[in-house]
């Protein structure tokens, strides 16, 4: 579609501005991003990070929210998309609590403790994404469950591990910010 200037003549219309994409993409990378220095400072030290995924939940909760947002119009939906994540991550914060008890860890070692701890945010995000109708934040949910296996395998490479998934990252967002120009 083209504008008219101010003569009359058509003007080719404006493309899209790439930093509009990179904002409306930004929550999403920014989770990615934290759910790779998790998996590989756990993997690296070897000792479980339970504030750390405490602070993701909720900044995962918070993003589920602002997302959310202008898809509930009206007062009541916002304050039911506000109760239902409140509810959803603090079940997420419950289960993480009773992976951390001492009757647990017992019979949990540093390694598998970890795992179950983004298998559970993997899970948590990915039904998140389903209750706000978020492709994305699934998305990252799956991608978060699949890091589970992958850092099963590479136990002894977080830092092959954090690499892969920014190689992943950069090809997603190179993908997408040529489908935007073509």
């Amino acid at each position: 579609m083209a504008d008219l200037d101010n003569f009359g003549n058509a003007t080719p219309a404006a493309a899209p501005r790439h930093s509009d994409f990179w904002m409306r993409e930004m929550p999403y990378l920014v989770i990615l991003i934290m759910t790779a220095c998790g998996v590989g400072y756990v993997s690296l030290t070897r000792q479980p990070i339970a504030l750390y995924w405490q602070l993701m939940a909720i900044v995962i909760a918070i993003i589920c929210i602002v997302v959310g947002w202008p898809e509930a119009r009206d007062t009541s939906r916002r304050w039911r998309l506000i109760w239902r994540q409140v509810l959803h991550w603090g079940a997420f914060l419950l289960a993480m609590y009773l992976v951390f008890l001492p009757s647990v860890q017992a019979i949990a070692n540093i390694d598998s403790t970890g795992l179950i701890i983004l298998l559970i945010l993997a899970l948590s995000t990915f039904v998140a994404g389903v209750h706000i109708g978020s492709w994305r934040m699934c998305a990252n949910g799956i991608v978060m469950g699949l890091a589970v296996p992958t850092v099963a395998w590479l136990d002894q490479s977080a830092l092959i591990l954090t690499l892969i998934l920014i190689v992943v990252l950069a090809l997603a967002g190179a993908v997408i910010w040529y489908r935007l120009r073509g």
